[in-house]
């Protein structure tokens, strides 16, 4: 079985149940609500920042062969 290739943080059992109700009572998954909150609470944030511009570093083009080949 292969490893994650990233970190996933342990939430606590409180939050998680937390998350649970409040998603229900939203009548929406726990998985949105929890993506939901977190992008707004750390939009801008340095993290976000940070991870942005990394994220951008990591898009490359394909070798200019290729790029010539498609036109």
């Amino acid at each position: 079985m292969s490893r994650p290739k990233h970190y996933s943080p342990q939430i606590s059992r409180f939050l998680v149940s937390v998350l649970y109700h409040e998603a229900q009572n939203r009548k929406i998954p726990m998985t949105k609500l929890t993506d939901d909150l977190l992008l707004n609470a750390l939009r801008g944030s340095p993290g976000w920042i940070t991870a942005t511009t990394l994220r951008s570093a990591d898009i490359t083009l394909p070798p200019r062969s290729e790029l010539l080949n498609a036109a």
